[in-house]
């Protein structure tokens, strides 16, 4: 059985340029304000009138540029946003482009 390794930056790893552009994407925003609002979520719970693989590449977008931490649980995908590790990295860039989103 292959079990495949998920790519996530260490915190001084995460670039800036890579955030700006994952949070870019309406579809990807929306993605992150669900997780602010309900905490952690299986990449099964949202529902986007997009094709699956095309959320799989937003879901891998997010995760690469280092917004979202996705561990394994069975056969699910549990998305976290990785928080923490922004506003250390980045302080108060997190809330200025969620908050709007949120109103």
């Amino acid at each position: 059985m292959h079990l495949k390794i998920l790519f996530h930056p260490n915190r001084e790893d995460i670039e800036l340029t890579s955030v700006l552009y994952a949070l870019s994407d309406p579809i990807r925003l929306s993605i992150v304000v669900a997780i602010v609002k309900h905490g952690e979520r299986a990449c099964g719970h949202f529902e986007f009138p997009v094709v699956k693989s095309t959320m799989t590449h937003h879901f891998r977008t997010l995760r690469e540029a280092g917004v979202l931490n996705v561990r394994k649980q069975g056969t699910q995908h549990l998305l976290t946003l990785r928080d923490e590790d922004l506003n250390l990295r980045f302080p108060g860039l997190l809330a200025a482009i969620i908050q709007p989103a949120t109103l």
